[in-house]
């Protein structure tokens, strides 16, 4: 029973890659095969691959680095600097790009896109991997220093492989999240498959070429999903039972405040420049300026959607993330993986997807709400699901195997044990969602019921027709916004890093 309902989201989140496919065969092969294999599509493929990569590279860089000291060093201040760390949640790459562009006018370029990426999905990286130095057994690094192995290389061989399965699975969103941006690579002007499909649905070109572009840029998530799970077969799991807590290193004064300068620059990029500038850009707003009563209505349906669309992702990411849990069989892994798939494909192409299929089966949900939270669980039930699944597979076998000894069923089991024991974990996943779901802004233009506005598309629409001024109310009200599920992930792991007694 549970397979089939894991089988039914799975196949759910892979509708809108179903549709793209259909289209695709039902085109004319000499038509795609000329744009499939021109020059202007292999550079947007390798700007794509290039951007990705980067900014995965940088983020699980960053994301480790920081959880390192984060859960190892004494630091002073250690609860700000946690909460720090999550605040780029709140903002969205598209608002941090254009908050910098008010810093340097003119700014654009790969170089510039990949660092506002690495700013905003570090914390993809930094909270999970925080969560894993804590879980990280001492003892074998301990062990492993008493036999003469350098300190660092004892870290590089020991530690950090029980760290790494969690790391990786915040660098395949932040991956994911880079294939899929339009906001910030459109205002920085790259042009990346993103922007080409954009650009080929928007300029009244043939709709089956976006599609064939489309499933390049699915073809690329599939490759991110199927390395992310071969790393992390790879990796080391702390073995279960008790575990010897972190102990928190005291450096040396200057080290210490080197690590802090390094905190601060980081928040300061991250989450202190962008809305400065936008506060810099507020006396130049003019006539498109959005009225106070379109703002506040804006923000409610904003912080709506969010709500609702997370919760429906949650619950229908559970049964997939406990059968990748508890059940790891073959067919589970390609259901899990299907799940990922939706994640990678623009909002514009999945809203798209969406479009066709509700004027075919359901046209009286064309431009409701039902059609539009389906995009969002579409887009971002991955979140929901890795979030999940390791939270699931903290919990102890022993606590479940005990429950069923005592004659508890095994709905009553989950109930009663496991979901209690990963709720944290299922948790975070549904905060970051609602924080994607605020964020996104493409399906939200095309979906969103006639007369319905969030905050992402005030924004946008004041942008695109220049009015700089108008558009940082909305972008400000925008990190407002987003500060409620970052701070909520913040107190989450207020905690992590603490000496445990």
């Amino acid at each position: 029973m549970l397979l089939c309902i894991a089988a039914a989201v799975a196949i759910a989140a892979a509708a809108p890659l179903i549709h793209l496919v259909v289209r695709v065969l039902t085109a004319d092969p000499e038509r795609l095969a000329p744009v499939l294999f021109r020059p202007r599509t292999l550079e947007l493929l390798s700007t794509s691959v290039v951007v990705t990569v980067a900014t995965s590279a940088g983020a699980l860089a960053l994301g480790v680095a920081m959880a390192w000291v984060l859960t190892r060093v004494a630091l002073p201040w250690g609860g700000v600097w946690r909460i720090a760390a999550c605040l780029p949640l709140a903002v969205p790459s598209f608002v941090a790009a254009f908050g910098w562009m008010g810093v340097f006018p003119g700014l654009s370029g790969i170089g510039p896109l990949v660092g506002v990426l690495v700013l905003a999905t570090a914390p993809y990286v930094t909270v999970p991997t925080m969560a894993a130095f804590v879980r990280a057994d001492r003892a074998v690094t301990d062990a492993a220093v008493s036999l003469c192995r350098p300190p660092r290389r004892a870290f590089l061989t020991v530690t950090l492989p029980q760290v790494l399965p969690a790391a990786l699975a915040g660098t395949l969103l932040v991956a994911l999240y880079a294939l899929s941006d339009f906001g910030a690579p459109a205002l920085l002007r790259v042009d990346t498959l993103t922007t080409g499909i954009y650009a080929q649905f928007t300029g009244g070109i043939d709709r089956a070429l976006s599609a064939a572009l489309a499933l390049v840029l699915a073809a690329l998530a599939v490759v991110c999903v199927v390395a992310e799970g071969a790393c992390r077969r790879r990796s080391v799991r702390p073995a279960p039972g008790r575990t010897v807590p972190p102990r928190r290193r005291a450096l040396r004064p200057a080290a210490t405040a080197l690590l802090i300068a390094a905190l601060a620059a980081v928040a300061t990029a991250s989450v202190i420049v962008p809305p400065a500038a936008l506060l810099a850009r507020l006396p130049s707003a003019d006539r498109y300026l959005s009225g106070g009563d379109d703002l506040a209505r804006a923000t409610m349906t904003t912080l709506a959607l969010g709500i609702c669309a997370a919760l429906i992702t949650v619950v229908a990411a559970l049964p997939v993330s406990w059968l990748a849990a508890r059940r790891p069989r073959p067919v589970v892994s390609v259901l899990e993986s299907i799940t990922y798939v939706g994640h990678a494909l623009p909002g514009l192409v999945v809203a798209l997807a969406l479009v066709s299929l509700t004027v075919a089966i359901a046209p009286a949900a064309y431009q409701g709400p039902f059609a539009l939270i389906a995009a969002y669980v579409v887009l971002f039930v991955p979140k929901a699901v890795g979030s999940a699944r390791a939270a699931v597979a903290g919990v102890r076998l022993e606590l479940e195997d005990a429950a069923r000894s005592l004659g508890d069923a095994p709905a009553r089991v989950f109930a009663r044990v496991t979901l209690p024991g990963a709720a944290p974990g299922i948790l975070a996943g549904g905060v970051l969602v609602m924080a994607a779901v605020m964020k996104e802004l493409p399906a939200t233009l095309l979906l969103r019921p006639i007369g319905v506005d969030t905050l992402a598309t005030e924004l946008w629409r004041a942008t695109s027709v220049g009015a700089f001024g108008a558009a940082a109310l909305p972008a400000l009200l925008l990190i407002a916004v987003g500060l409620i599920p970052a701070l909520a992930v913040a107190r989450g792991i207020r905690s992590i890093g603490e000496d445990r007694r």
